[in-house]
């Protein structure tokens, strides 16, 4: 492993590194939420969203099924449970890492056994149930701040520059000059507030017996608070993370993301957004929860890319069963290391393997191990674009048995059938990376079955099997991977 930054967050199953920025795509399953009400009400809208937010490079989906805007009216948890359950059972089945947005004890429970990764709770773990919820299971547990009461710097504002232009035995104000104005509240009595109830929450999970690495903070931007006191929280991100959990930036859309940057309207707020999800970035926050995944992964993979270096390491499988196979490999692989932010370290043998997954013919089939800067998603783009570039014909293959995703996503492009190909560019493993999608799944969901990707990987280390397990992936006995490797072909010449 290649990694130098080991930091996880632990979800259920699911391992979830913070070596890189994550995003959190927001699903709210409400008519009523504060920027995007309605829009994913209806069960198989919402669904067809999450798995379109995966494509967008969304690594977690949470999912919302109350709404908590100003002057929100509240809903029974039966309510709740009737709008998410269904969301949250289909995106699990897909294979997405999926958070419960819920201040109720029974939906989380109930959320937590279809398979959601993540409670996510607004009221911060306040209620003795939620605590027990979290307790009882493996799941990602995020404590949000939030005070009903507000923060009181308005207050404390308003008496200082009350007290402070009264002379001592006049009845009459004298002027407030400039050394007693300012702009933002005291940082000190804001983070008070914001970082002990946290600690202090975050100390009764792991009394409860929560384990420290399952803990993520939030200190709940725009829930009772001014657009000054957010600012001087996201201005303290850095003491935030020096706590000690992963930081959950959930900023999106807010209220004051709008006061800063006079964007009135909550849904054109996505630029502004973006801005503030890259400085707190820069303090250390690893999980950005956003309405606009598209748009923030976009300015995030973008500024990631410049600003820090961070090589990881990779294994393409590569296929050819058309013309000169070995020399169409061979090209392949020149072109991957062309690829920006990429390079090729080194490539297996090509090997002669049986036919699989309704291919005709046999296939020569090579391994190549990367090192990339990229983000996977973008990755795959450019390993796409190597197999137009080299002439790849890409059919649809047999209809796959429908199922209720499938039916509610049918408006996406399907996945390329198994016909001939000139070349075939799978990119079946990076360093750190899991994703769930259409477009990615990583690791790569058939990479254990595969001998004509585990046997080449044998020409790259020492033993691919203990490797590929100890990443979390299941490997079969030789005897029953599909598409066995028959015949050594040779080195690839491709430098």
């Amino acid at each position: 492993m290649l990694r130098e930054n080991y930091a996880t967050w632990r979800c259920g199953s699911h391992e979830i590194s913070l070596a890189r920025p994550r995003i959190m795509g927001i699903l709210n399953v409400t008519p009523d939420s504060f920027s995007d009400g309605g829009e994913n009400y209806d069960a198989d809208a919402a669904i067809a969203r999450g798995l379109e937010m995966l494509d967008e490079g969304a690594d977690i989906i949470d999912v919302g099924g109350e709404s908590t805007r100003p002057g929100h009216e509240e809903v029974s948890p039966q309510v709740e449970a009737e709008r998410v359950v269904p969301v949250v059972r289909a995106l699990v089945e897909a294979g997405a890492i999926v958070s419960i947005d819920t201040r109720h004890a029974e939906v989380a429970r109930v959320c937590v056994r279809l398979g959601a990764a993540i409670i996510n709770d607004v009221s911060g773990f306040t209620d003795p149930e939620m605590v027990e919820v979290a307790a009882d299971t493996s799941c990602g547990c995020i404590i949000m701040h939030w005070n009903q009461g507000g923060l009181g710097t308005r207050v404390a504002r308003r008496q200082v520059l009350l007290d402070e232009s009264r002379p001592t035995g006049s009845a009459l104000p004298r002027p407030v000059t400039s050394q007693h104005r300012f702009t933002l509240p005291d940082q000190a009595t804001v983070m008070r507030q914001v970082m002990g109830f946290l600690g202090d929450q975050a100390r009764t999970l792991m009394r409860a017996g929560v384990s420290h690495e399952r803990i993520c903070i939030d200190p709940g931007a725009g829930f009772d608070k001014y657009a000054d006191e957010d600012v001087v929280i996201q201005r303290a991100t850095r003491s935030m993370v020096s706590m000690g959990y992963p930081l959950l930036c959930a900023v999106s859309r807010k209220r004051f993301v709008g006061a800063v940057t006079g964007v009135e309207e909550p849904s054109a707020r996505g630029a502004a957004t973006a801005g503030v999800c890259i400085s707190a970035i820069e303090g250390g926050a690893r999980i950005l929860r956003v309405h606009d995944v598209a748009e923030v992964s976009q300015a995030v993979n973008a500024y990631w890319a410049v600003s820090h270096r961070d090589a990881r390491q990779g294994f393409v499988s590569l296929g050819s069963n058309v013309g000169n196979r070995v020399a169409n490999l061979a090209r392949a692989t020149q072109l991957i290391d062309e690829i920006p932010l990429t390079s090729v370290v080194s490539v297996s043998h090509a090997y002669e393997t049986e036919p699989a997954y309704g291919i005709a013919t046999p296939v020569a089939n090579a391994v190549a191990e990367i090192r990339t800067e990229l983000h996977p998603l973008v990755l795959m783009g450019k390993l796409l674009e190597v197999e137009d570039q080299m002439g790849r014909i890409r059919e649809t293959g047999a209809e796959a048995p429908e199922t209720s995703v499938s039916k509610v996503v049918s408006r996406i492009p399907k996945k390329p059938g198994n016909g001939p190909r000139t070349i075939d560019c799978d990119l079946a493993w990076v360093e750190g990376e899991s994703h769930a999608g259409r477009r990615l799944t990583l690791p790569h969901p058939r990479l254990g079955e595969r001998d004509y990707v585990i046997t080449p990987m044998e020409d790259l280390m020492h033993d691919p099997k203990r490797f590929l397990t100890h990443a979390g992936v299941s490997v079969l006995p030789r005897e029953e991977r599909v598409g066995q490797v028959t015949a050594d072909l040779g080195e690839i010449a491709w430098e």
